[in-house]
Formats: C-alpha cells, sequence, structure tokens
C-alpha cells in the first residue's frame, strides 16, 4: 500500500505537485525564471494542470477548480490527485512531495487522498510481468504548515481499510470462501485491536438463523457468522450502533440460476457489503474512534448443487417468521434477515446495513451512488448524507411507503422473499424491515461496489465503497 508521510521541506531532486490559487508564491518551487515565466503564462490561460518537466524532477502545479459547492471542489482535487499520479507513474516515480502553496490542509488531504486511492492495483495473483506494471509510486510525502502529522495518520488509516475493502471484493471464491472471509477479519481484529467471535455451522443451527441455513444448503463449504466489536472505554454512545454486511462470496442466484449472459462473471463482488462493514471496524479501531459499533457477517455462497433450497420451500427464519421463497437468486435478503434479527439483542441506537442487493438499484442510479432508505429518524439520515457528499460516496434516498410491503405477502407463510416487477430495491429494503425493530438504515451499494473500468481514483473491479462513507459518519455522528 502507499505510505504517506509528512515532510517538513522538500529537495530539489524531488518530484513535486503543487496545490496552488493564482495567487500562489510560486518562486518556494525552485524553478528557474523561464520555467516561472512559463507557469504564469499557462495560468493567465486558465490552465489548472501545469507540467514542468526538468532535468532531474518533474514539477506539477495544480491550481484548484471553483466550484459552487464545496463538497464538489474536494472531489475535483481528489480526482486531480489521481491524475497527477497517473503521470508519476508513467514517468515511473516512486516518491512524491506534495506542496501546498495554497494553505488549505482540507484541499491537501483531499489531494492525497486521490492520488493514494488512485495508486491502487490488485496483483496478487499475477505471477508473470508483475514488475512491468506495477505502479512505481511508493511514497506521498506532503509538505504543508496546515496538515498535520495526526492529519496524515488519519488519511493513511482511512486509505489503508478502503484499499483492504478493494481486496477482499477482488479475491476470487476459490480462496475467499465464508470460512476464509471470517478468518480475514479476525486478522484485522488482531492488527488493529477490535474484537471477533466467528460461529461455525453448529452455532448458526442452534440459534435458528434458517435463512442463512437454507442459502448455504447448496454448497459444500459451511457458513460463517462473524461478531466484531469496538467498544472503548471512552465511547460516547450508550448504546451500540450495528453494522450489517451481506457477505455472499459467491452468487450463482442458486436454483434460480442467473439467466443473462456474463451475469455471474463479477459476482464474487457479492460480499462487498461485508468487505466495507469490516473494514470500517478495522479504521475506527486503528483511528480509536470514541464509538461503540458491532458489526454483524452472515456469511455463504449461493450455488445449486447438493441440497438447494428451491422456490416454493417455506424458511423459518431467526425471529421465528416463515418465508414463501419463490427466487433463489433474492438470496441476499435471507441472510441478511437473520443477522438484523440477531442484531435486536443489542438493543442498538441505529443498524446501518450495506449489501449488493439488487440489480434495481444498479440500474436506477449506476455507479454513481448508494441507494438509501430506512426508518432511521431525520437527523440520522441527514447525518449520513452529509458524510456521502463529503466522501462523495453520494446518498439517493428512496420512498420507503407502507404499501410497498403489501407486494410481499404470502398466501402460505408470512412473506415472501420477492415483490414483484417494479419497484425491486424498495421491496427488498421493506423485507428486511420486517426483521427489525429499531432505527435502520438500508444501503444498496450494488451500483458502485464492483465497476468494469477504472473511473477517477476508483479502479477497475472492487472500489471499496462504504468504507470511507461509514468512518465519516461515525466521525460526526456524536
Amino acid at each position: 500500500m502507499t505510505a504517506i508521510k509528512y515532510s517538513a521541506s522538500f529537495s530539489a531532486v524531488e518530484h513535486l505537485a503543487a496545490i496552488a490559487t493564482t495567487k500562489s508564491d510560486f518562486t518556494k518551487l525552485g524553478l528557474s525564471r523561464e520555467e516561472l515565466g512559463y507557469l504564469k503564462g499557462q495560468i493567465q490561460k486558465d490552465e489548472h494542470f501545469v507540467t514542468i518537466n526538468q532535468y532531474k524532477r518533474t514539477v506539477i502545479v495544480y491550481i484548484a477548480e471553483k466550484k459552487d459547492e464545496r463538497f464538489l471542489a474536494i472531489e475535483a482535487l481528489r480526482r486531480a490527485g489521481n491524475k497527477v499520479c497517473g503521470v508519476f507513474n508513467g514517468i515511473k516515480a516512486g516518491s512524491v512531495t506534495i506542496v501546498d502553496l495554497a494553505g488549505n490542509a482540507e484541499d491537501t488531504i483531499a489531494f492525497a487522498e486521490g492520488m493514494a486511492l488512485g495508486n491502487y492495483q490488485f496483483l496478487s495473483h499475477r505471477t508473470q510481468d508483475t514488475k512491468k506494471v506495477k505502479h512505481s509510486l511508493a511514497t506521498i510525502n506532503i509538505q504543508s504548515r496546515k496538515v498535520d502529522r495526526a492529519q496524515i495518520q488519519r488519511l493513511q488509516i482511512i486509505v489503508d481499510a478502503t484499499l483492504k475493502a478493494r481486496d477482499l471484493v477482488n479475491e476470487p471464491v476459490n480462496y475467499l470462501n465464508a470460512v476464509q472471509i471470517a478468518a480475514e477479519f479476525q486478522k484485522m481484529g488482531r492488527e488493529a485491536g477490535f474484537k471477533v467471535d466467528v460461529l461455525n455451522k453448529t452455532k448458526i443451527e442452534s440459534l435458528k438463523m434458517g435463512g442463512l441455513l437454507a442459502v448455504n444448503r447448496g454448497s459444500m463449504d459451511p457458513p460463517t457468522f462473524t461478531i466484531m466489536e469496538w467498544k472503548p472505554g471512552n465511547a460516547k454512545n450508550k448504546k451500540p450502533y450495528i453494522l450489517v454486511g451481506k457477505g455472499v462470496v459467491y452468487d450463482t442466484g442458486g436454483v434460480s440460476l442467473k439467466p443473462t449472459a456474463n451475469s455471474m462473471d463479477s459476482m464474487k463482488c457479492d460480499m462487498a457489503g461485508a468487505a466495507a462493514v469490516g473494514c470500517t471496524m478495522y479504521a475506527i479501531a486503528r483511528a480509536k474512534l470514541p464509538v461503540h459499533v458491532i458489526s454483524l457477517v452472515p456469511a455463504t455462497d449461493n450455488r445449486p448443487g447438493m441440497n438447494a433450497y428451491v422456490p416454493g420451500d417455506i424458511i423459518t427464519m431467526h425471529n421465528g417468521m416463515t418465508v414463501e421463497m419463490l427466487n433463489a437468486d433474492a438470496e441476499g435478503r435471507m441472510i441478511l434477515a437473520d443477522a438484523l434479527s440477531y442484531a435486536q439483542k443489542y438493543n442498538p441506537e441505529l443498524a446501518i446495513e450495506l449489501s449488493t442487493l439488487t440489480g434495481a438499484a444498479a440500474a436506477a442510479i449506476g455507479k454513481y451512488g448508494i441507494v438509501a432508505m430506512g426508518t432511521a429518524d431525520k437527523k440520522m439520515n441527514d447525518t449520513l448524507t452529509d458524510s456521502g457528499n463529503n466522501v462523495f460516496e453520494r446518498i439517493a434516498q428512496f420512498p420507503f411507503w407502507d404499501e410497498y410491503a403489501d407486494l410481499l405477502k404470502s398466501d402460505i407463510a408470512d412473506l415472501k422473499n420477492i415483490g414483484g416487477s417494479v419497484a425491486g430495491a424498495i421491496t427488498a429494503g421493506k423485507f428486511l424491515q420486517k426483521f427489525t425493530k429499531y432505527p435502520y438504515i438500508h444501503l444498496d451499494i450494488a451500483g458502485p461496489a464492483f465497476i468494469d473500468s477504472a473511473y477517477d481514483y476508483k479502479p477497475k473491479g472492487g472500489t471499496g465503497v462504504g468504507v470511507r462513507l461509514l468512518f465519516d459518519f461515525f466521525s460526526h455522528v456524536m
């Protein structure tokens, strides 16, 4: 992972990326008179990126763009950082120093964040030409009078956690099955200092988690149920916040096999919600945020083999409710329902659940945001929306009207696991609401969790969406 470090100064041979305004003092960059003249001329032409190639180094000056809203200007800085990262990797630079000529800590941190996130690669399974394709950039130094070491350490934690989530999402199921994802969370817990308990199949059976067990019936690998807890002595909340993440490590659709071309190619990503909540725990524990948080991850793959559950089956869930299963490809809600029901024992202040739950959510807003709905109050939703803007993982609030629950009524059980041909993202959320008796927010990350081509500082494949959002939320909710 990219190291982000504080630097009190820089030398005449270091590659530089300067963040500036039109009124900045560019003489600090060690440029010649001719180079300064060229730079100022380009700025007068409203150029935001100016590159100066010297014999021993490259200097890039970025003039921050003005936007109507502050969060859009911050996102422009992240994107600029990503662009600069590409340039320095192109010239095989090993390190770069960001010079804050504008004297703005927030801008500088955003620029560095874009560089570090954009520098990500997943090369774990490459055995040939690794050196050729591996990015050269290993260290980002920050030279700023306004940025302190604590801010840089915090940024490093956020970036590290996001990249861990990307790694988990990118891992194939022949490595990352339900047992292994639990082991990964245990490893993170040991490293960051939060508690991790993993329930095996026998314990899951004793808890009568019928949804998780039903989905797992088609698999040769056992399910797991991971409980992670961060409870510092200075926690400001009396009742815990609960995070729940969907841990379907691979989804074939079960016996309701996915019918469309290439529809299974990326289904290793169906545990992106689990990766998000686990890596959020890693981040808040390393940062020692004063908040009590518990994360729950039900994990299994969904396959059509063995004694797989089939449409028409009646499944008794953890809370005793019965579900008429009419589509085996609506498996995420089955395992999440058990986790949400289990969460009741903690009497939570709020539960936030993340899942790549529906194609309907992805179709509605694409990779550009997160579909949200639920029963939490306006204050909590507004805080989460603000956090979404802060990290540019924007929240799109969907209606959650009671009438949508009528679409889940069953003639022979308490409810069905699908709602019909309309409002699929919402009926999935209404299904999960049936298993909550506390304030609840459902986040459907199906659109942005895994993308088929790089998009700004988000790489092709797993994006780690949700980690930065939740970290920012817990940094502000108290």
